[in-house]
């Protein structure tokens, strides 16, 4: 049986969007969708913010985000991009000045919304800035922080006020010819959020970035920007994204993968599949399942990994996994390899047996992926 069987009802067809460049990364049209997260230390402690962007580089993070609220920071912004290994987007609010200081420093995106630059002639400049140095744009919409004139219109945040906001700021970039640029209209509120980003994919093609705002601590966060993200991405919106959590940003671009692995969008590393334990497991599952993802977290190669406390369950799913491990009785339990049942192991070894065999089918999935065409 094969690991992975092409299945139509799992198929989810992504919006058709143009694509642009954020450094060399591409986003939008049928580019994988790319995880960020932003970096939460003053941008002018240099040594820290290179170590938050390397941290979530390591982890998986296409893009990191960096706040430049001030000159000093567009200063040290010109010494972080040098050392990441991922493209930096400048986080640029108000200040026309920061966006130039950004792009001249090495930036490969600006985040900024063209309505709070300031006057037309000062749009202007940034986007040459842009232009001249290759950057792209990101309009950034949120619903804390929409313009007077909208909520005059509308009376409170909603989500018309926010399309209306977004397609005002296309409409400057458009108007000064420059179109290598995507949008985002975030909101903390899942519902507001998810309907303005479906108004938006039906007024525009731009890439869109998907983002449940200032969503909360790790765990109700996560939860919060797995309701939110997730359905739009079943939908087929969204060619970027990043999970704001208050928590280290290494925490978002985890979140940020589960989410897409949990709907087959994108693949890194090993997914656990694991049972919830009861009275019937044959070894301490929950205590395994925590050691193993500490023990796997260096493993890029997307694989599976299924860890199930008895027999009810655990053959079946170990017949779908790359590696599997099935509690027993009398202190072992069995190992599936490529689905098959293969040997017993003792509960006291299988920890360490078990990175072993995953570290081993890594290594060949990954000779496989090279030897193929």
């Amino acid at each position: 049986m094969s690991l992975n069987p092409v299945r139509p009802w799992r198929n989810i067809y992504r919006r058709k969007s143009r694509q642009i460049m954020v450094g060399n990364v591409p986003v939008g049209g049928d580019a994988p969708i790319s995880v960020q997260t932003m970096t939460n230390t003053l941008t002018t402690d240099i040594a820290a913010t290179v170590a938050q962007v390397q941290a979530a580089g390591e982890a998986g993070a296409d893009i990191v985000r960096i706040s430049v609220p001030d000159e000093a920071s567009a200063r040290a912004l010109k010494e972080i991009v040098p050392e990441s290994p991922v493209p930096i987007v400048a986080d640029i609010h108000f200040h026309y000045r920061r966006g130039i200081e950004a792009a001249e420093a090495g930036a490969a995106c600006l985040r900024i919304n063209p309505g709070n630059i300031g006057s037309p002639d000062r749009v202007r400049e940034v986007i040459a800035a842009a232009r001249d140095h290759g950057c792209s744009m990101r309009i950034g919409v949120n619903a804390g922080s929409l313009e007077k004139h909208l909520l005059d219109k509308y009376g409170e945040p909603c989500p018309d006020a926010m399309v209306e906001s977004g397609m005002e700021h296309i409409r400057i970039l458009e108007y000064n010819n420059f179109n290598n640029f995507k949008i985002s209209v975030k909101a903390s509120d899942v519902f507001m959020a998810a309907a303005a980003y479906q108004g938006i994919a039906e007024a525009t093609d731009a890439p869109i970035h998907l983002g449940i705002t200032e969503a909360g601590g790790l765990t109700s966060g996560t939860i919060k920007s797995a309701i939110g993200l997730g359905n739009l991405l079943w939908m087929g919106i969204g060619d970027t994204i990043r999970v704001s959590l208050s928590a280290d940003p290494v925490e978002e671009v985890k979140v940020g993968y589960e989410i897409l692995k949990s709907l087959g969008l994108r693949h890194r590393g090993v997914n656990i599949i694991s049972c919830p334990s009861c009275a019937r497991q044959g070894f301490d599952v929950i205590k395994t399942v925590e050691t193993l993802e500490k023990r796997l977290e260096h493993i890029k190669t997307p694989m599976s990994l299924s860890i199930i406390g008895c027999v009810v369950n655990g053959p079946g799913e170990a017949l779908m996994t790359d590696v599997g491990f099935t509690g027993g009785g009398a202190g072992s339990g069995m190992v599936y390899l490529a689905g098959q049942q293969s040997h017993k192991m003792s509960n006291d070894q299988m920890v360490d047996h078990i990175v072993e065999e995953v570290e081993k089918r890594a290594a060949e999935l990954d000779a496989q992926n090279a030897a193929a065409p």
